[in-house]
């Protein structure tokens, strides 16, 4: 009797086909059976690609001679850790009785070379009939969906060429350039760093473009020189409240273009904003011996200096709710709000993913399928069961704000390449206790996150208001919330228990985070205020009762955070801080949504670059630096976040059949021979004194 052989990438993914699929058979050592299946599965990677001296082994020894290391055919072997593991999975492809292999490995490139590389060592007849699933969950219903639409697995050819790819791209640059860089600089470096043994050069595709990212941002900041300017402020009266507006030297102003300006709202010496405020102040009560001027009326007495309101504008702003989580906006929140690192946020995923909780993780979409729209009535129905959200979940249902989401921004099957993003699967439930405090507040982000696409958006009141003293012109905006909208669901100010909650501090400052995320230059104001605002018409009159001036100084750049530092990844090494902009940028970014935290772990591993864990602030070492000027001496390119982002995307070219494997074969090495035949000429080694002088200042113990 023949039988279909389902091949996972874990054991516990495994576990989850063989309940899917009814299969209570004898539990063998490295598999299941039934009478009519066989469930297996690989722990993570099974087969390897082999170093140089596999090839020959006088490659062992590292010489320029033997460099470029380019091997026309690639050889691989069995990792031996897990050689029992490939041996049992490798017998039960070839067996016999076997006719249909279904390929259950995690539907991404890297478990589509997983899998491809057991199938080449294995040697498995083409003869066999091979399919493969690819689902978002690791639910029921989406496993046997999964099973039942399973395409060929020549479906996915192309994906299988960029996956070889991504690991001969990642294995030539690394040992080439690490070999070349070690072997040219390695004695530079130990001589600087004063250290009694020769360590290895390691440089990568993608590692050291992030590397270089990181120390360019801290010299940006070690080079920033603090400017101060001088703002000036006036404090109007308005019925029995005060507000205030700013001085901008707008076109009309005696100060339009003055060089005594730092910029439109500041000037560069505090002298001359002190003139202005008397200027203005005119005949008025003397200024304080700070600069600073008040009306000091009497009781009764009328104000000497009036502003007139020149400009007002009313108008209502509506803020939508987030796009839905991708792994990096994901990893960013997490390390913003809970201080912990991309790395752990994507093994908190992966676990919820596998107690079936949550979507498919490493994803690089931020919006749904027109398939999953159709059934979200489903994932959201079945979070009834949790406490935190059941309001929520009830106002939805009963409202059916569900039903027209396939109309709207969140539902877009262009800005999907392999996933949608990550949702509540509506399942798993009562794996909730068994998850950690931390684990339980991430889950309870991804479903309020998602929840909040199901309300209206927030709806503010915004009143921008100009009023001239004396000609000149003074600014302000003032802004209420009128409808909470979605913030209802997202808003941290509220101190609450179960999924996804802190304590009352953590909670503040999760306010705190959120409301800094909120890039307005608007002063949030109460309902009564507004009210007296909105009643201000063009032409009125108001009291000056004081006017300040407000030291402020130019900021340096910010350190790198573990999550920013993510997000600066996906766009191709760009900050992008407003998430409407992210939403638009196209291209793969540096490395990909499965690989980021990696990288950034090995980079802290290998302490090229430090994490502080309670901050999650980054910063690189002084080997870090180092190693950066090696670079920058040799390979700049290396570098340069633009040129790695376009070998990513090269990748996807490959994976959608656009260019060929040859193709990009040939660009590839041609781009490591040109590089490596380039350093071989250099003789700047000396040159790196000074590089790390200049550095070493900054690490003085």
């Amino acid at each position: 009797m023949s039988k279909s052989l389902y091949i996972a990438e874990k054991p516990s993914v495994a576990t989850e086909f063989a309940k899917a699929l009814k299969i209570s058979g004898r539990k063998q050592d490295g598999y299941i059976e039934s009478d009519d299946a066989i469930v297996t599965w690989c722990v993570g990677h099974l087969v390897t690609m082999s170093y140089p001296e596999a090839y020959d082994p006088a490659l062992k020894k590292w010489t320029m001679e033997t460099l470029p290391f380019l091997p026309k055919q690639y050889r691989y072997e069995i990792i031996p850790s897990v050689k029992k593991q490939f041996n049992i999975v490798k017998g039960l492809l070839t067996r016999k009785d076997v006719d249909t292999i279904y390929v259950c490995t995690d539907s991404g490139r890297e478990g589509e070379y997983i899998y491809r590389l057991v199938d080449q060592e294995a040697k498995v007849p083409n003869t066999k009939q091979k399919k493969r699933v690819w689902i978002d969950s690791q639910t029921e219903e989406e496993i046997l969906r999964g099973i039942r639409e399973a395409k060929p697995l020549s479906a996915y050819d192309h994906l299988s060429d960029a996956a070889y790819l991504r690991a001969q791209e990642d294995y030539l640059m690394g040992i080439n350039f690490s070999r070349i860089l070690t072997l040219k600089y390695g004695n530079e470096v130990q001589r600087l760093l004063q250290s009694d043994k020769r360590g290895a050069i390691s440089v990568g595709r993608v590692m050291t473009c992030v590397l270089g990212m990181v120390v360019r941002r801290e010299r940006e900041i070690r080079s920033f020189v603090k400017t101060p300017f001088y703002r000036v402020i006036s404090g109007l009266q308005a019925e029995d409240k005060e507000f205030h507006a700013e001085f901008r030297a707008v076109e009309g102003s005696k100060y339009f273009n003055s060089p005594l300006l730092y910029k439109e709202n500041g000037f560069s010496e505090k002298t001359s904003a002190i003139k202005m405020i008397s200027d203005l102040a005119g005949d008025c009560p003397a200024l304080n011996e700070d600069g600073t001027w008040e009306a000091k009326l009497a009781p009764g007495e009328e104000a000497k200096l009036l502003a007139e309101i020149s400009n007002i504008e009313k108008k209502k702003e509506n803020k939508n709710p987030p796009l839905l989580y991708n792994l990096a906006e994901l990893q960013n929140d997490c390390s913003r709000l809970y201080k912990i690192s991309p790395d752990e946020t994507l093994k908190i995923a992966q676990e919820l993913y596998e107690k079936k909780m949550v979507t498919y993780p490493r994803t690089d979409a931020r919006v749904l399928s027109t398939a999953v729209a159709k059934e979200i009535y489903k994932n959201i129905k079945g979070l009834q069961g949790l406490n935190q959200v059941r309001d929520f979940v009830s106002e939805i249902l009963e409202k059916g704000t569900y039903k027209n989401i396939a109309k709207t921004r969140y539902v877009n099957d262009s800005q999907i390449t392999d996933h949608y993003a990550i949702i509540p699967t509506g399942q798993g439930l009562s794996a909730l206790q068994s998850l950690s405090h931390t684990a339980a507040r991430v889950y309870g982000t991804i479903v309020k996150r998602f929840l909040s696409i199901f309300y209206p958006a927030a709806e503010y009141r915004k009143v921008s208001i100009t009023v001239k003293i004396k000609g000149e012109s003074f600014f302000t905006s003032l802004r209420v919330l009128e409808k909470e909208g979605y913030l209802k669901v997202l808003g941290y100010d509220k101190p609450s228990s179960g999924v996804g909650a802190g304590s009352d501090k953590a909670n503040a400052k999760d306010k705190k985070d959120t409301d800094e995320n909120d890039s307005s230059d608007d002063e949030n104001t109460d309902q009564g205020f507004m009210q007296i605002v909105m009643n201000m018409k063009k032409g009125m009159l108001l009291p000056v009762n004081n006017m300040v001036m407000k030291e402020g100084e130019t900021a340096p750049p910010k350190r790198y955070s573990s999550g920013s530092l993510i997000l600066a990844m996906e766009n191709a090494g760009q900050l992008i801080e407003d998430e409407e902009l992210r939403a638009q940028i196209k291209g793969s970014g540096i490395g990909t949504s499965a690989t980021r935290a990696e990288i950034l772990n090995k980079l802290v591993t290998i302490t090229y670059l430090n994490l502080n864990k309670k901050t999650q602030i980054i910063t690189p070492t002084l080997l870090g630096e180092v190693i950066y000027d090696v670079v920058n001496s040799s390979i700049k390119s290396l570098l340069n976040a633009e040129l790695t982002a376009s070998w990513e995307k090269g990748l996807t070219y490959v994976a959608e059949g656009q260019i060929t494997k040859e193709e990009y074969t040939v660009k590839l090495e041609g781009f490591v021979s040109r590089m490596v035949d380039g350093v071989k000429k250099l003789n700047n080694q000396g040159a790196l004194t000074r590089y790390f002088q200049e550095a070493k200042a900054f690490y003085k113990k």
